[in-house]
Parts: structure tokens; C-alpha cells; sequence
């Protein structure tokens, strides 16, 4: 289901999959099945989604970002993908983030560029993730720390 107040270029959206309103897909974005894209959420070109991936409301998807099966993102999180942003001066090349199958990642969290999150990590809600994190693990804070292996 794609909702009729969404602008979805992309065709690679897998079955099962909703997007709610006032959502961008563009056009080279992969979503797999069994997704829940919610309301205000961005997804650029260069963007992978497993299945059964959910997305909360006010999410940007930016170009670089692959979330692996069965990953829970909470409302608001920030992904970035620039590690030294400036105005109208791109990277030739976008950093890679790679949140992996089974992660949870909680309202407000951000995610810095260049970062694996391992399977099955929790992302405690508003932790600036600044490194890799490991599976299974829970990080927590400013900046994100582990808290049980």
C-alpha cells in the first residue's frame, strides 16, 4: 500500500510493504516485502531496505544507508553520511552505514557515517552512535557506550 499523499519514484518496493503520507522514495531506492515506511520519511537514491524492516515517522534515508532484515528504526533518528559537511561541496563518494540484520535502533539516536551496527544491537534512545557497535550489544549516551555484552 502506498499512500495517495506520498511521492514514491521508486518501482523497487517489495510486496507487502506500506508507505504512508507525505513520504519521498526516489527513484533508485530498494524497500523490500513486508515493510512499514511511516509518515515523513526520505529515502534517497542510493538506499537499501531488507524485509520486514520498520521505519518510524520523521526518518531520512540517506544515499549510503543499507538496513539489512528485521531492523526497527525509531522516530527521528538521524542517519548522516558526510562526515565534513559543507554547503553545496559534496564527497565524490558518500560514507556507507550498515545497520545489520535484527538491530533496534530508539527514538532521537544519531548515527554517524561509516558505521556498522552488528546483529541484533539495540541503540538506546537519543545515543549518538560515533563507532561500530557490536551484535548483541546495547550502547547508550552521548557518545553511544556499551552497557551489556
Amino acid at each position: 500500500m502506498i499512500h495517495k499523499l506520498a511521492d514514491v519514484q521508486s518501482l523497487n518496493i517489495g510486496k507487502g510493504t506500506n508507505v504512508w503520507q507525505f513520504c519521498i522514495v526516489l527513484p533508485n531506492a530498494l524497500i523490500g516485502d513486508n515493510c512499514n515506511i511511516c509518515s515523513h520519511c526520505l529515502i534517497e537514491n542510493d538506499v537499501a531496505v531488507g524485509n520486514n524492516v520498520t521505519v518510524k515517522s520523521g526518518v531520512q534515508l540517506w544515499d549510503g544507508i543499507k538496513l539489512e532484515n528485521d531492523v526497527f528504526i525509531g522516530p527521528n533518528v538521524t542517519f548522516t553520511n558526510d562526515k565534513t559537511p559543507r554547503s553545496k561541496q559534496y564527497p565524490n563518494e558518500f560514507l556507507k552505514t550498515l545497520v545489520k540484520q535484527g538491530a533496534s535502533i530508539g527514538a532521537n539516536a544519531t548515527i554517524l557515517p561509516g558505521i556498522t551496527i552488528g546483529e541484533f544491537a539495540m541503540i538506546g534512545a537519543g545515543a549518538v552512535v560515533t563507532k561500530d557497535v557490536k551484535a548483541h550489544s546495547l550502547v547508550v549516551g552521548n557518545p553511544a557506550k556499551e552497557v551489556i555484552k
